[in-house]
């Protein structure tokens, strides 16, 4: 998870700054965080349009320049031709519903987060995959 947190670091998102590290194997095999796609301007250069439009976190995400990091995540993998199937995601979130879909239809079996997500829809996306909350051990 430090690894996550490292990654999300490098977010441009206003609100959130999320990390996903996908891991096939015992390997790192992709990252991303919360932001716009490559060559478009930052929205801490433009502004967000969710702040400027009063939406609420978890709804309307068509309504956002940025993608999340799970979705970036496995965007540079399939930009890169690198496989995906059989992995696990290390999240900053639960993937919201619209994530859920990506992580499913890409093939990783388990997903593993540090904070919750106000989306029902993932529940239901993530039925066929392993979900499970980071706690961290306090040894």
């Amino acid at each position: 998870m430090g690894m996550v947190d490292h990654v999300a670091s490098r977010s441009t998102c206003l609100r959130y700054q999320c990390g996903a590290v996908i891991v096939k194997d015992r390997h790192v095999v992709s990252v991303g965080y919360s932001g716009v796609p490559s060559g478009l301007k930052h929205c801490r250069e433009v502004g967000c349009i969710r702040e400027r439009n009063g939406i609420q976190s978890g709804t309307r995400h068509e309504l956002c320049r940025g993608a999340h990091a799970e979705g970036n995540a496995i965007a540079y993998a399939a930009r890169y031709g690198i496989g995906v199937e059989g992995a696990t995601m290390y999240c900053s979130r639960k993937p919201c519903g619209y994530c859920s879909k990506f992580l499913v239809g890409a093939g990783i079996v388990k997903v593993i987060y540090r904070e919750d997500y106000p989306d029902s829809l993932s529940e239901e996306m993530l039925s066929n995959v392993e979900v499970v909350k980071y706690e961290p051990c306090n040894t």
